[in-house]
């Protein structure tokens, strides 16, 4: 399963809208209500599997974000 698809199914009620954006450079970045979770660029790495779901349930820290 996709990571947008994981987000959708778990926050289906929650998520008004969901905005793939693809980029040039290596960039993979997560934000949530304007509040960046996950940087590929800053971590230099991809996020682990579930590891973008257990920090927007807030379980987790976020990862890169200043």
């Amino acid at each position: 399963m996709s990571l947008a698809e994981e987000l959708l199914k778990s926050f289906k009620r929650d998520v008004d809208e969901l905005v793939l954006v693809p980029t040039d450079g290596g960039a993979f970045e997560v934000e949530k209500n304007g509040k960046l979770l996950f940087s590929k660029l800053t971590a230099e790495r991809f996020p682990d599997d579930g590891e973008v779901m257990e920090i927007c349930m807030g379980r987790k820290e976020p990862v890169g974000a200043a």
